[in-house]
């Protein structure tokens, strides 16, 4: 029974000159998790529109085709209609939650629906439970984190066991820990409630061995509609910034069938004697080292800094390490841990209660909404012309900011903030919605504006994206720096802080990206290593 039908499906938002889907034709059958692949502006976030209603019902525009959801006519049900079936995280969760409690922003869905006292309460503890967040029930949701919120604002769309889930990047603000939870949530969902999902993701390697089935788009039109296994063989030829660093490791040996995740890739690598033997335990205390202190003046400096709030507890914790001109940071920890916080104190936002912070110069700071940097009706009226064809947007001119994808505002909004005058340029969650390909293109950016003498500290939840442009790792806890080295010695040798690379090798040789992992195995079979 289809949950989810499209028939030559064309749609073009209001004054757009190309359309967001053209004649687009699926359909979801009850019970399927399917995964949207793709670039930004593919069409994604557009196919999770229709779903939710709110495509073209809020948005407007010209619609054609038929859709069908959850056995409603699109013509006739707007969102009101579809929310009874129908629950919908989108990329910015800040702008669903509505109560100024966590409990309250829970309850408000199923009180919307007229369910009883007993059941508004039952149901709120369940999905806090389900989502890890009932020690935030009593929190106000102006004090919370982005992932914080955007785990409450999955809680509200989780509330009434909705028949169909549709979720845009869903992982995008989440810590390793918690975003795995979710997927692990959501497989439960898929498997016992029978609940159809339909994830947005451009992170693969994290959902895809949950998937029944990948649909890939590309302006606008299904070019893939397989199985995980089968999207990654087509992915190899057809769109290379679509693979997985787990398949394209397997690629680079010429081993089928590409791997939907970790287990499938190492038992392939094992099949084929490629996969290095684990390590001899040692219990040697490995030596103590302490970071090189540059000759020159640092960039950033933070002198045991506090930030207490008034009830008492501490968001920072004696925070004290230094940031050199051209040195690239990558700020790591889960939900909490206090990275926005250390950012916006690097910028001047925030006082410390206690300690110093003190720069070499102006800082540049992108928070982890960039539409709150976009103020006009036009692309071209945020820059000036130049500066937008300088920062590879001039094609967006003539768009209004809040028609672009996740990733072009993004992109646009460090623009904006991201003069060539900063001597730091701080980073909150900058690859939310931005496709592999748009955050290979940010890692280069970043290493350029380094290699000028920029100092740059990014605070990012996506380890693959910190393996590609970090010099320097940081990871937090508890508002305190637990850990400061190498990338390659924080994100090689665990399984939440790692890359699918690194997991995939058990963290042997430190390689974090499927390029390092060839490298080392190729070494591994020159010296005979391999068994």
């Amino acid at each position: 029974m289809s949950v989810f039908e499209l028939e030559e499906v064309t749609y073009r938002y209001p004054e757009a000159t190309l359309a967001a889907l053209d004649r687009v034709s699926l359909s979801v059958g009850e019970g399927e998790l399917v995964v949207l692949a793709g670039l930004s502006a593919s069409g994604k976030s557009t196919l999770l529109g229709i779903a939710a209603g709110v495509v073209p019902h809020f948005h407007g525009g010209t619609f054609s085709g038929r859709a069908e959801v959850c056995g409603a006519d699109l013509r006739e049900a707007g969102p009101a209609q579809l929310a009874e079936h129908v629950g919908t995280l989108f990329q910015d969760p800040e702008t669903q939650v509505l109560m100024a409690s966590v409990r309250a922003e829970l309850a408000f869905p199923l009180e919307n629906r007229g369910h009883d006292a007993v059941a508004v309460a039952r149901g709120v503890e369940e999905v806090a439970l389900a989502l890890g967040i009932e020690a935030l029930l009593e929190r106000q949701t102006a004090t919370l984190s982005g992932g914080e919120l955007q785990r409450v604002a999955l809680g509200a769309a989780l509330a009434g066991r909705p028949r169909l889930l549709c979720l845009d990047e869903p992982t995008s603000q989440l810590d390793p820990v918690a975003g795995d939870e979710l997927l692990g949530l959501l497989r439960r969902l898929n498997e016992e409630w029978g609940t159809t999902i339909l994830l947005a993701e451009h992170r693969l390697e994290r959902c895809l061995a949950a998937a029944d089935r990948v649909i890939a788009l590309e302006r606008g039109r299904v070019v893939c509609d397989a199985s995980p296994s089968a999207f990654l063989d087509w992915a190899h030829d057809a769109a290379p910034s679509l693979e997985t660093p787990g398949a394209r490791l397997l690629a680079s040996f010429g081993l089928e069938p590409p791997p939907a995740g970790v287990k499938a890739a190492r038992a392939t690598l094992r099949a084929h004697g490629l996969l290095p033997p684990p390590a001899e335990p040692s219990f040697a205390q490995p030596p103590r080292r302490r970071r090189r202190r540059d000759a020159s003046q640092p960039a950033l400096r933070f002198e045991r800094v506090w930030h207490e709030l008034p009830a008492g507890r501490a968001i920072l914790a004696g925070v004290s390490f230094e940031l050199a001109p051209g040195e690239v940071l990558a700020l790591l920890g889960r939900n909490g841990a206090g990275k926005s916080t250390l950012l916006r104190h690097a910028a001047g936002l925030l006082t410390p209660t206690r300690g110093k912070v003190s720069n070499s110069g102006h800082i540049a700071l992108l928070l982890q909404n960039p539409g709150s940097y976009l103020i006009h009706d036009d692309v071209g009226d945020e820059l000036p012309r130049a500066e937008l064809v300088s920062a590879g947007l001039a094609q967006l001119i003539g768009r209004h900011p809040r028609d672009l994808s996740g990733g072009e505002r993004q992109r646009l909004a460090l623009a904006i903030v991201g003069g060539d005058e900063a001597s730091v340029l701080c980073l909150d969650e900058p690859t939310r919605g931005m496709d592999r390909q748009a955050k290979a293109e940010l890692a280069a950016l970043l290493r350029e504006r380094a290699a000028g003498g920029a100092a740059v500290i990014v605070a990012t939840h996506d380890p693959e994206f910190a393996a590609s442009f970090a010099t320097r790792a940081i990871l937090m806890a508890d508002g305190r720096v637990i850990a400061d080295a190498p990338p390659a010695e924080i994100l090689s040798g665990g399984w939440y802080f790692a890359t699918e690379t690194a997991r995939i090798l058990g963290g042997h040789g430190g390689a974090l990206t499927a390029e390092q992992g060839v490298a080392v195995i190729r070494a591994d079979e020159a010296a005979g290593a391999l068994r």
